[in-house]
């Protein structure tokens, strides 16, 4: 009878470590995390060998998603609407009138108990949800501050950007934008966040250590992603009316440049140095590469509907998903040549990614 009893007792403790020391494997390689929509998952993807290696369940419809600066957490956003466990509370110095913007104004700020949003806080070293914060009104694209204590989703209902204290798990700021607000960017001095508003071609930028917008950049075309260059001098903005990507200078707040993209572009990063622009063009089917020094222009054929974009801090590489299929390519930085396709369980969205070059 002992026998048995130690043998069973050896076998689980082998299968315990084992599972820690794939965990722990897991945890120090490089990974992407893609929110897959309507697919109620996340993909964890394995950067060095190119493999969807495990999916987070229990999320509803994610879009947004973005990591704590220790990569310890993924803050993942929801763009459907949750039943309220508790009303969505006025924020501190927030007015009735702002809060009822925030909601979409109106009879829309009357129902917010029906209408709130979530984000799921999960551990990446396990890859289980810990938390679940409510959020006033469905998440589009999130960002998490960079001293790691807030994370920001934008509100494309709700005209605005809600702020989550990441200690506290409650909403403390609310903040209108302008209508459809798309996506967000931080200065690397955290003083300031800027967030596209496709509603109305602007471009708003919030203080962080008040949580009001102090200025509102007019740049045209239905402005979505963004990315901002190393100096904080230049943002580039996919401008999905013109089929550009727009440069705008921070400092006069004009804009300065424009690239042809392609119809509706959608991604768009920088590589490390910040000297080369990188698009995806959905309607014509490309991604392209921009020299900034040069100006010289290449693009590449990528079917169907080439979508988020996501360079990769490990080796340059280029992750983009498709808007029309479950899957995410792996582009060569230069020649734009697809080196793998992995699939996905559905369409991948904000791309968040972890580990060291």
């Amino acid at each position: 009878m002992k026998h048995h009893f130690y043998k069973r007792w050896l076998v689980g403790l082998a299968a315990s470590i084992t599972m820690s020391l794939s965990l722990m494997a897991a945890a120090g390689t490089s990974r992407a995390f893609v929110p897959m929509g309507v697919a109620d998952s996340v993909g964890v993807i394995d950067l060095e060998s190119r493999q969807m290696t495990s999916s987070i369940a229990g999320t509803v419809n994610t879009h947004g998603s973005a990591l704590t600066p220790d990569g310890r957490y993924l803050i993942v956003g929801s763009l459907t609407a949750h039943e309220s466990e508790e009303p969505v509370s006025r924020p501190e110095g927030v007015t009735e009138d702002e809060h009822a913007a925030h909601h979409g104004g109106g009879a829309a700020a009357t129902s917010e108990e029906s209408n709130a949003g979530l984000l799921y806080v999960v551990d990446t070293e396990t890859n289980a949800i810990v938390r679940k914060l409510e959020v006033p009104g469905p998440v589009h694209h999130v960002l998490v501050t960079s001293d790691g204590r807030y994370a920001v989703s934008t509100h494309p209902m709700g005209g605005g950007i809600s702020v989550v204290d990441l200690d506290s798990g409650k909403v403390v700021k609310t903040v209108a934008t302008g209508p459809a607000p798309n996506y967000m960017v931080e200065t690397d001095d955290g003083q300031s966040l800027l967030v596209s508003n496709s509603g109305n071609d602007t471009i708003s930028e919030v203080d962080t250590g008040h949580w009001f917008v102090k200025r509102n950049l007019r740049v045209g075309g239905g402005p979505e992603h963004m990315v901002l260059a190393p100096d904080n001098e230049r943002l580039y903005v996919n401008n999905v009316t013109s089929g550009q990507v727009v440069v705008v200078e921070l400092s006069s707040g004009t804009v300065a440049a424009t690239y042809e993209v392609g119809e509706e572009p959608h991604g768009v990063g920088l590589s490390e140095d910040g000297q080369v622009l990188y698009a995806t063009s959905k309607g014509s089917n490309r991604v392209v590469r921009i020299d900034l020094a040069s100006g010289t222009r290449q693009s590449a054929a990528l079917a169907p509907a080439p979508y988020h974009l996501a360079v990769s801090p490990r080796n340059g590489q280029l992750l983009i998903t498709s808007r029309t299929k479950s899957k995410l390519w792996v582009l060569d930085s230069e020649s734009l040549k697809v080196i793998d396709e992995i699939p996905l369980e559905g369409i991948g969205h904000q791309i968040s990614i972890k580990g060291k070059k």
